[in-house]
Formats: structure tokens, sequence, C-alpha cells
């Protein structure tokens, strides 16, 4: 029987691949025991236990970005935990960890290249964060979401999806998600969506340009988000959402997305083959221009800045795309080649080599 630890967390972009993860381990080895090694404050804390894994926390420990106090007070908090998280490798029987970035991770690389554990990370944005460079520094096994990951030892697996997009039939389920949205079966659907919180720009400029939409032939399933404030203006085939539950139908009916770039949401996409227009947040440090990359490159994609997408951008150059169905099932062909369905799988295969090689190298006899 094999013991994970798998850490990471703190954003939905680093908790859904550990779950999904996790799932595929317990699908091939189901005397396998998983652990999660988080912090109380990050995503996993409600999301790990829910799924029915033990999560174990360490302290929230951000790399410090700027000389001050706590610069000063990190080298020993980081001591701190990874002494925690070796502690924890050894008393719990650890035999593979396992990073996906994030607040937890960085000690546990630390902890297993101390405690000499296989250590395997999986980088799920084109640009890696500060956690799993240092990883890819202690580690020749790093799983990458995309082919222009430019992070060290890189191996192009996809991202581990979520088992009801990693199997959907998008067919099977059109039907059920017209339905369930009321949309009318003889129009074509353009989903819009700004993740979990939405994206004030996005809403606003999709609200103002609803009309125009509805003229080209077109449908609006908009996922606004929940801390949206738009009003909607009760069209016909206009449907607003603040939050959405089944992605996955939502997904299933759409013929074109307009969406940010988040890592998560482009691997989704591409692994169904939905063309779409990414919107890159434009704070931070870029990572979601970088994540579109390989699809725009593909043709699967158009890429246009946030402050570019206006409603005089929607009727110039959306709309024409709209009224294009050829062009736009020659993009989704174009985006299903460059995603995969089977990231989870590609990368516990990572995992399964990483263990094989640690147990027959010298040290390990």
């Amino acid at each position: 029987m094999t013991t994970y630890l798998l850490a990471g967390g703190g954003t939905a972009g680093h908790v859904n691949p550990l779950l999904a993860v996790a799932d595929k381990i317990m699908q091939r080895e189901v005397d396998a025991t998983v652990l999660v090694l988080g912090t109380a404050e990050g995503l996993e804390a409600r999301l790990v236990p829910a799924r029915g894994y033990e999560l174990l926390t360490i302290a929230k420990l951000p790399f410090p970005r700027r000389p001050n106090a706590a610069a000063l007070k990190f080298p020993a908090r980081l001591r701190a935990a990874v002494d925690e998280t070796v502690a924890i490798i050894e008393s719990r029987g650890v035999d593979v960890v396992i990073g996906f970035g994030g607040y937890a991770a960085a000690p546990a690389y630390l902890a297993a290249r101390r405690a000499q554990k296989p250590l395997i990370v999986h980088e799920a944005n084109a640009r890696a964060g500060i956690a799993n460079k240092l990883g890819s520094w202690i580690t020749s096994h790093v799983g990458v979401a995309f082919h222009s990951s430019r992070i060290r030892n890189a191996t192009f697996v996809g991202m581990p999806l979520r088992s009801e997009i990693e199997h959907l039939d998008r067919h099977e389920s059109r039907q059920l998600g017209l339905a369930e949205f009321g949309l009318d079966p003889a129009k074509p659907v353009l989903l819009v969506t700004g993740g979990s919180t939405g994206a004030r720009s996005i809403n606003r400029t999709i609200n103002d340009s609803v009309p125009v939409l509805l003229g080209a032939g077109w449908q609006v399933l908009h996922i606004a988000g929940e801390r949206s404030e738009i009003s909607d203006p009760n069209l016909p085939g206009y449907v607003l959402l603040k939050y959405c539950d089944r992605m996955d139908l939502a997904i299933a009916v759409a013929e074109l997305a307009v969406s940010r770039a988040g890592s998560a949401t482009v691997s989704e996409f591409t692994a169904v083959g939905i063309p779409a227009v990414y919107i890159p947040y434009p704070v931070g440090n870029g990572e979601q221009r970088f994540n579109a990359k390989d699809v725009v490159d593909a043709g699967g994609a158009m890429l246009v800045t946030d402050a570019e997408f206006t409603p005089q951008w929607v009727s110039s150059t959306l709309v024409p795309l709209l009224v294009d169905r050829a062009l736009i099932a020659e993009m989704a062909a174009r985006a299903a080649t460059v995603g995969v369905l089977d990231g989870a799988d590609r990368f516990v295969d990572l995992v399964d080599r990483a263990r094989s090689q640690a147990n027959s190298s010298p040290e390990s006899n």
C-alpha cells in the first residue's frame, strides 16, 4: 500500500488539479492512502474534506517580494514549516510527495528532498509560480499543462481535469444543458464567463452588447459571477446567471466562449474543442496571456486585451466572427488539437515512472 502526500492549494487553479489527481490515484490503487497538505486559509480547507480526503495544514507562508520585517522572519518560518512537513512524512509513512504549487508546496518540496522521497510536480500555468520553479530544481519529474511552459525538466501531460469534464459527452449533454438553462435548440450559444467571482469589464461589455449579439442570431449564456452587479435586460435569448454549479452543461451547450484565460478554463475548453475569445486578467504577472498562447497559435482562439474588449470591439470583431459559422467550426477543430482529456492519467503515469526510478536507484537498495 502506497501513501501519497499531495501538497498545494490556495486557489482553485491549484486545488482542482490536485483533487483530480487524488481521484485518479484512488481509481488505480484502491488500497492507497492520499493525504493532502495545505493551509487553513486556502480553498483546500473546504474542498479537500468535502471530497473525502484528509487535510493536514501548515502555516501559510508567502514568499517575500520586498525587503521588510516579514522577509527577515521568512527563513526561520520556512525551516519550521519544512521540519513540520518532514515530521508528517515520517509519522504517516509517506512514500511519494506530489506538488501543485501554492503556499504549502515549497515546504513540501524541501521536506521531500530531506526525507529522500520521490517528488513529482505539476505546473498548471504556462508561466510557472515561485514554488514550482523551486520544485523543478529538486526533481526531474515536472508535468506541465501547456506545451509553451518554460520550466526546468518539463514533460507535457496536460491539465488533470475534473471527472465531469474528462467524461463529458457534449452531444448527449447538450439537450440536458439546453433544458437546464432554458435555451432554444435551434440557435447557437455564446458562453460568457469570467470565473467564479466574475470579471467586471467583461460583464459590462457583454451586458452593453446584448442586442447586437442576439441580432447576430446567437443566444448568450452569461455567467457573471457571484459579485456581479449588472442588471438583466430580460431579452429572449439572453440568460444571466451569477453562479453555475453545472459548468459541464454550460460547456456542453457552448459553440463559442468569451472568457478570462485561467489555466483550468483554457484547458477545459480546449479538451472538448470549444473555440474562444480570451481576455486575460490584466493584473498580476501576465500568466493568463501565456496560458492562451498554444491555442491562439493553433488558430483555435482569439486574444484581446482587457482594455480593447469594448462594445465597439464586439460590434467590429466579435459579431462578424459569430456570423461566420464555418470559421467557428474550423476554430473548434483547431482548439481540440491543443487540449487533452486524459491529463490526470498522463500525470499519474509520470508519478508511476518517478516511483519506479526511485525504487530502482542504488540508494533504495
